[in-house]
């Protein structure tokens, strides 16, 4: 797992959420949709259909979306600008309440360690201390932190 903090953005599958996002959606869309961009991640291959389609990568992507969705929501920037500099472009962005229940089921699937076919739940497992068996406190805060703020929103 090539990851330099808790955050799916910040590991190399979270880099090729960008990738995609930078290349084929960010330049046509100044306003990003959030349900447009889960079909084109499921078009991509980044996301399953359905929540038994259960893939270290999709739950990457499910984290990354959130991710980049509350830095958006707390900064109204979203600063991954590569040397297309189409990110500065972004004017909104809105997410349905079907989106927002994607993303939350997915990401409390993840909490939950729903398991694959294999009986596991990579991206848990990968955030396992491989002593004590406890899952990183900081990846778990941060992971509850993303559902805690779309439970929110759902309020609102």
């Amino acid at each position: 797992m090539g990851a330099w903090s808790v955050r799916a953005l910040d590991s190399d599958e979270g880099l090729d959420v960008i990738g995609i996002l930078t290349k084929e959606y960010v330049p046509k869309h100044p306003i990003m949709d959030m349900s447009e961009i889960i079909e084109l991640m499921k078009e991509e291959g980044m996301l399953g259909n359905d929540f038994s389609e259960i893939d270290y990568l999709y739950d990457i992507t499910a984290m990354g979306l959130s991710e980049l969705y509350f830095q958006w929501k707390n900064e109204r920037t979203l600063d991954y600008d590569t040397e297309e500099c189409v990110w500065g472009n972004v004017t909104d962005f809105t997410a349905s309440k079907e989106s927002i229940d994607f993303l939350l089921q997915q990401l409390i699937d993840i909490k939950n360690e729903v398991p694959d076919e294999d009986g596991i739940r990579e991206i848990v497992d990968l955030w396992k201390d491989e002593e004590s068996g406890e899952v990183n406190q900081a990846w778990m805060e941060h992971l509850e932190w993303l559902i805690g703020s779309f439970v929110s929103e759902q309020e609102v």
